[in-house]
């Protein structure tokens, strides 16, 4: 739960395999959206996202959320899905990965 008063990353775990080969995204750029829950984000939703290394070689997706100098301020009392859009060459893959309460 994140308190709409707060500015924080919200951080997603990103591991991508291609071929069974460990791959690093970091490269890739990256966003996330918010929309309300059951919603699917549109154009206008996806927000610039950055890559954080997780300390055991992996990687993070994370936005912040929050007052300015925040991305997005997200409202009290909702709940959001957390969209993840990877943008790499060809694809482009496109997950929700969680949700989002915010008080």
């Amino acid at each position: 739960m994140l308190s709409h008063l707060s500015l924080e990353y919200v951080k997603v775990p990103v591991g991508v395999v291609i071929n069974g080969v460990t791959y690093d995204p970091h490269l890739d750029v990256i966003t996330m959206a918010f929309p309300l829950r059951g919603v699917d984000p549109v154009v206008g939703d996806w927000k610039a996202a950055s890559w954080e290394a997780d300390g055991d070689g992996g990687w993070l997706a994370r936005c912040l959320v929050g007052p300015a100098p925040g991305v997005i301020q997200l409202a009290a009392n909702t709940t959001y899905d957390v969209w993840l859009k990877i943008t790499d060459s060809p694809e482009v893959p496109v997950r929700k990965v969680g949700l989002l309460e915010v008080a």
